[in-house]
């Protein structure tokens, strides 16, 4: 599915979702859920070979989502996708709920690795590659990093080992909207330069506007041409993108919006939820 109304819709509908759930279960993490809607949109509706109906199919690919406090972001995608009734979505973190705060890949169809300890998804991704090139499989690995989450050391030890593993099966996002929850990056542990850092590292490393679907699939159409090197795509991003008083305010890194807050998000938003 490449044309751009239908992925807007489907966006529009998760970003309704992620609202509408965080609000619902009065705590979550709403601005690095909203950031990376389009990226997430684009890799379940078009790029990756997964099907809802059969999510522990062999040659599915993988996608491990290592900021895992942004679960909401890909529990909406997975609801849009058909991989669990969306009304599961209203009971995020309840208790015996399949949607805990952070990924549980023994309890929610879809989700490949449970996640939520900074750094680690990374490494686990890397896994997941390396086990493909053994096999001969033809499924790659796909991974949404958080900037601030690049300050783990953890995640330059998995850089290190893709790039010596020379797996050209893995592409890793890095949701770049500049603040994390005590402020901005620069403030709290500067990451930068961040692109020349890959590249030290041994990635194909390409930038793009992390809302804009054609850079998103030109960069990863790019991914699939690298030969011996993971793929980097560096996205910027806007934290809270899609609610105009959420847009680049860290408070809203794990804030829930309030019943005032969430009417006038979806009044913004516009759209029903199942457009």
């Amino acid at each position: 599915m490449r044309d751009h109304n239908e992925l807007k819709k489907v966006a529009r509908n998760v970003r309704r979702n992620i609202l509408k759930m965080i609000h619902e279960s009065k705590s979550g993490h709403p601005g690095g859920s909203l950031s990376s809607v389009e990226i997430l949109t684009a890799l379940y509706f078009d790029e990756m070979n997964v099907d809802a109906q059969s999510p522990k199919k062999e040659d599915r690919d993988r996608f491990v989502l290592s900021k895992g406090h942004a679960a909401p972001v890909l529990y909406g995608v997975l609801a849009e996708k058909g991989y669990f009734p969306k009304e599961e979505l209203m009971k995020l973190r309840k208790i015996d709920s399949m949607l805990q705060g952070h990924p549980d890949m023994k309890g929610t169809p879809g989700v490949e690795m449970s996640t939520g300890s900074l750094g680690q998804g990374l490494s686990a991704a890397c896994g997941m590659a390396m086990a493909s090139k053994l096999d001969n499989a033809p499924w790659r690995v796909y991974a949404l990093l958080g900037d601030g989450e690049i300050q783990e050391g953890i995640i330059w030890e998995a850089c290190m080992s893709a790039a010596h593993y020379k797996l050209d099966n893995l592409v890793a996002f890095l949701d770049y909207n500049g603040l994390q929850i005590d402020g901005k990056n620069e403030d709290v542990m500067n990451i930068g330069p961040v692109a020349d850092k890959f590249k030290a590292f041994g990635w194909n490393v390409i930038e793009i506007d992390g809302h804009d679907y054609d850079q998103i699939f030109a960069a990863l159409d790019s991914a699939r041409e690298s030969v011996g090197k993971p793929t980097m795509i560096i996205a910027k991003t806007v934290k809270g993108k899609g609610v105009s008083f959420m847009e680049d305010v860290a408070g809203w890194h794990g804030t829930a919006p309030s019943d005032e807050d969430l009417k006038k998000a979806l009044d913004e938003l516009g759209g029903e939820d199942n457009e």
